[in-house]
């Protein structure tokens, strides 16, 4: 099978795009940078926006699936730019695949989209989207979720997965931003002991591979989406903790009310909007809503209809992860909170 993973040079897109690769798969790894580490698999590397219409369907031509991790994540930036690629980018995938006559989407998406403020613990994927969000992200990756879903047909095969907060090696996103807010060994935390979820970046990847198996067997996937982590919730503190501890920075956590710490939020975003400032504030309201709320889910629907176990544990990958580590913290680059 011919498959184009869309942000095929970026942590996730990456790690499907070696697994698509190292069980013979054609992958075509489509994203704006230079992908030198999948060249050297022997991986075409093909750069372009998925905004680009007209590049993409060109990148297209000729495959028979196509894996859609491509997307703008983060907690600060304009509207404009999370639907330029979020909504307008997946919008270009479904229409290429339509005219190009491919069959099969595997869409990335967020759980994220279902989070209303509150806690969230064990839900499933019948949870609704909120009708507000806080953020760009959430609110652009629902929109590109439903219009996923809805072009599930007969010719166009689709389904979505919403992996929860990937680390790993070569992780540029959590790690980092947790090693940027560490002083002294030190860091502040609302919501320290509320349980969440994450998933080891070869879980999540593994998951994609199963859903576009399954998309083309028995197809009980199709027009769905799943919840897909590690299956281990675990206090927010202790996850933290050991990452950083796998980085070789032991930490201590100081715990902040959550009252505060979405007054904050609220303050500084307000704050930075009034002044027009275009860093990323400290904190917004919606990043202080992901600290300070429990979040894991229920992985029944996707054990049932793609037969998804994680294969590597917590345990294993942070083992895995120290042994990388500290090169990939040194060289990563960003702010807390991750994007869930």
């Amino acid at each position: 099978m011919k498959v184009l993973v869309t942000g095929g040079g970026g942590f996730l897109g990456s790690a499907i795009a070696r697994q698509l690769n190292a069980r013979g798969d054609t992958v075509i790894a489509y994203q704006r940078r230079p992908a030198p580490d999948l060249e050297t698999l022997g991986i075409q590397c093909i750069r372009g926006d998925v905004a680009d219409a007209a590049a993409l369907e060109n990148a297209l031509a000729g495959c028979d699936a196509v894996i859609h991790t491509a997307g703008k994540a983060g907690i600060w930036g304009p509207a404009h730019e999370y639907h330029r690629v979020n909504v307008t980018g997946t919008d270009n995938v479904i229409q290429a695949c339509r005219s190009l006559q491919i069959r099969y989407l595997v869409h990335t998406s967020s759980p994220s989209i279902v989070h209303a403020g509150g806690d969230i613990e064990g839900g499933d994927e019948s949870l609704p989207c909120p009708d507000h969000f806080a953020s760009p992200y959430p609110a652009t990756k629902a929109v590109a979720e439903r219009r996923v879903l809805a072009a599930n047909a007969p010719s166009l095969r689709t389904t979505a997965l919403r992996p929860h907060l990937i680390w790993g090696p070569g992780d540029p996103h959590l790690l980092p931003r947790l090693l940027k807010k560490v002083r002294r060994g030190r860091l502040a935390l609302p919501g320290a002991d509320k349980l969440i979820d994450t998933v080891y970046v070869d879980n999540a990847a593994h998951a994609h591979l199963l859903a576009l198996d399954e998309l083309q067997g028995a197809g009980r996937c199709a027009g769905k989406p799943y919840f897909i982590s590690n299956d281990e919730p675990l206090p927010q503190g202790e996850v933290i903790t050991r990452l950083l501890g796998a980085a070789g920075h032991p930490v201590a956590i100081r715990p902040v009310p959550a009252a505060l710490a979405l007054a904050a939020g609220a303050v500084l975003e307000s704050g930075w909007k009034l002044l027009r400032i275009d860093s990323e504030p400290p904190l917004t309201r919606w990043a202080a809503e992901q600290l300070c709320t429990a979040h894991w889910y229920d992985l029944s629907a996707a054990k049932r209809d793609l037969a998804y176990v994680p294969r590597i544990s917590i345990a294993e990958g942070l083992e895995r992860l120290a042994r990388c580590l500290p090169r990939d913290a040194r060289d990563a680059q960003s702010g807390w909170p991750p994007t869930p």
